[in-house]
């Protein structure tokens, strides 16, 4: 089965569906082409009917991104972050935009999830590097979040440290599920299910080839906004619309193994905002759209050397960052479109449907504007 068409499931991915995406991704289309990066998943679906606080119904999950695999070491992973529109949580930017690196795993999970994958991911790293902490450990996760209210009891508070636990110790490389699963299982995109999704591109330069990946926690946007290829599918494509404004969110997260300064990252974070502007969104006042990008390249264990020793980084002239531009702008478009393809109709709290997006209505649209499935 070809990973970059198909899911695990044997289910299309976009590309599955003929939409015509650039040809250069990596072999399993998702940001674990990076090598090193693993990723895993935590999905919570329990109960239907009414809402009980505290009893669900629920719809959520945890998705733990490790940008350097199961590792006993501690190396900062070089990081910038950016927010386009701050209604939403990213804990440890703080640190990265002053340091520019973090270390540990990046979760992403609903709103009133936060303080639970924290405290779960701080118990997690503290038990994984507890060597390479020293005598002093300090530990400081990246943790993001979208709000999941329509389908989820996010007041009760479901994501537990157990979950956390499993998403973290379960995260593998390879081919990745997309849709309702982890974080994104409750999430809502353009006004159909939306979710979690990945995708990845290949480039060269510097006498090197390197791999571009990103994943998304779709959770945005207006039917009437929904631009595919440059389709205007939204206009099309309007039943089960859900609410006249937007009140959504998304976090998207690139990796690399393209040697980089943060500063440089920090352009690559800046350019996700293209990325997701491409399907249509224009990043709404009540949407949390913050951004993270790494590279993985650079590792250098934390006090390798002494606190004072001088530390020496590779990374490309500026020049050179074109092509990655449009890698970023070209995966994290993908992966938006990727997580509405593999999202299934879902009925959540007090009854709540949110319907998928139809693959063959999606087809016939595209076809109209001569984008043809293949």
């Amino acid at each position: 089965m070809d990973a970059r068409r198909n899911l695990p499931d044997g289910r299309p991915r976009a590309r599955g569906l003929g939409l015509p995406f650039a040809a250069n991704c990596g072999v399993h289309n998702a940001i674990t082409d990076v090598p090193g990066v693993e990723v895993g998943f935590t999905t919570l679906i329990e109960g239907e009917g009414d809402l009980v606080i505290g009893e669900g119904p629920v719809r959520t999950g945890v998705t733990a991104i490790l940008p350097r695999g199961h590792t006993e070491e501690l190396p900062p992973v070089w990081a910038a972050m950016f927010s386009l529109n701050g209604n939403g949580e990213m804990t440890g930017s703080h640190w990265i935009n002053e340091a520019g690196y973090f270390t540990g795993p990046i979760c992403i999970t609903n709103t009133h999830g936060i303080g639970a994958v924290h405290e779960a991911s701080t118990r997690w790293m503290l038990k994984q590097y507890g060597v390479a902490f020293g005598e002093y450990a300090w530990a400081l996760p990246v943790v993001a979040e979208t709000c999941d209210a329509h389908l989820n009891d996010m007041n009760g508070f479901h994501v537990r440290p157990e979950h956390v636990v499993a998403a973290l110790d379960g995260a593998r490389g390879g081919p990745l599920v997309e849709g309702s699963v982890g974080g994104g299982t409750g999430m809502i995109c353009y006004e159909f299910k939306g979710g979690t999704g990945t995708a990845s591109r290949t480039v060269e330069l510097a006498g090197g080839a390197y791999t571009v990946g990103a994943l998304v926690q779709a959770n945005h946007g207006l039917r009437d906004w929904l631009q595919v290829c440059g389709a205007p599918v939204g206009k099309h494509l309007t039943d089960n619309l859900l609410w006249p404004r937007e009140h959504g969110s998304i976090i998207a997260v690139i990796g690399t193994d393209v040697p980089l300064l943060p500063i440089q990252l920090q352009r690559l974070a800046r350019r996700i905002s293209i990325g997701i502007g491409r399907a249509g969104t224009p990043s709404g006042n009540n949407s949390g759209d913050i951004f993270l990008a790494f590279s993985t390249a650079n590792p250098q264990p934390e006090g390798k050397g002494g606190a004072r020793a001088l530390r020496r980084l590779d990374f490309v002239p500026h020049e050179a960052l074109d092509p990655v531009f449009n890698a970023v702008v070209e995966s994290v478009d993908e992966a938006v479109i990727n997580a509405l393809v593999a999202a299934e109709d879902m009925t959540g709290r007090d009854g709540h449907f949110v319907a998928s997006i139809d693959h063959a209505a999606l087809q016939e649209v595209m076809a109209r504007y001569g984008q043809a499935a293949i």
